[in-house]
């Protein structure tokens, strides 16, 4: 089984996604995705290659790791981005996928974007309004773009501080989770800038998932594959509503919605593990 960790621009981190799994059962394998985590060159050590890091590439690069291990088929698992980029890898390559486990369900969509960037400060509009301000942006630019263009430009203390602002917006978007804890989400300034770098770069470019790649419209594509779908109900971040239309056009998808979690959590992580084990045993 293929665990994709969230972002852009996380990793996997100290490998806790192999407890989630029996290993005397499972084959697990994780990848650090392009340019973040342990993979080098790390994204803003190789700004000149940042347009080669897209969704394609990282298709690829999964590709690449299951024809190097040898793997025919595999379950697909994802947490938050990694189940936008679950779907597309499935979407590229069905007949590699014997099934897929999502948690933090997004499509990293147009409109989730705006969402996460914008309209979600209608929940938090003093927090949003100094993130505005931040941003530095021009005439017309959207938030989004003004954070990418800085944190991707050659003025690295500009970005620096560019991160800083991002890291406190993602911290008081996920405020509403009940596991929440207060504080920076990345106290690392490397891991911090790494994550504000990709995840501006892939939602500035929609995921990369345009002119007819979008994933919800084609999800019945993919019917015939089983499916779990797990999100919280209290993820404002990402509401439970991309989850709920994928399954509205996913035949063979499940949609278990966690009633007292947000953007994952310990309750959702274990319907995770038990999915895998559903999937496993039609198999």
């Amino acid at each position: 089984m293929l665990y994709l960790h969230g972002g852009p621009g996380g990793s996997l981190g100290r490998g806790g996604y192999r407890k989630r799994h029996d290993p005397s059962r499972f084959l697990i394998i994780g990848l650090d995705q392009r340019g973040c985590g342990k993979s080098t060159p790390i994204v803003q050590d190789d700004l000149d290659h940042l347009s080669e890091n897209t969704t394609r590439a990282l298709i690829q690069d999964i590709e690449a790791v299951r024809q190097h291990l040898g793997i025919e088929e595999w379950i697909v698992t994802g947490v938050s981005w990694g189940s936008t980029l679950a779907l597309a890898y499935a979407r590229e390559h069905p007949t590699r996928v014997l099934g897929i486990a999502l948690v933090a369900v997004t499509t990293s969509s147009r409109e989730e974007i705006q969402w996460i960037t914008e309209d979600v400060g209608r929940i938090f509009p003093e927090a949003w309004a100094d993130f505005a301000e931040a941003a530095n942006a021009e005439p017309e630019e959207r938030v989004i773009d003004a954070y990418a263009r800085r944190l991707a430009g050659h003025d690295r203390e500009d970005a620096r501080r560019a991160a800083l602002s991002w890291d406190r917006w993602e911290s008081t978007h996920v405020s509403l989770d009940p596991n929440w804890l207060p504080g920076p989400l990345f106290e690392d300034e490397q891991e911090r800038m790494t994550f504000a770098l990709l995840v501006t770069h892939y939602w500035a470019n929609d995921g990369f998932l345009v002119e007819g790649q979008e994933l919800i419209p084609r999800i019945h594509e993919l019917n015939g594959i089983p499916a779990y779908l797990i999100h919280g109900r209290r993820d404002v971040s990402g509401p439970v509503v991309t989850a709920w239309r994928l399954h509205q056009g996913w035949n063979s998808s499940r949609l278990i919605v966690i009633e007292d979690e947000g953007h994952g959590g310990p309750s959702s992580i274990a319907a995770l593990t038990q999915a895998v084990e559903d999937i496993a045993a039609l198999l």
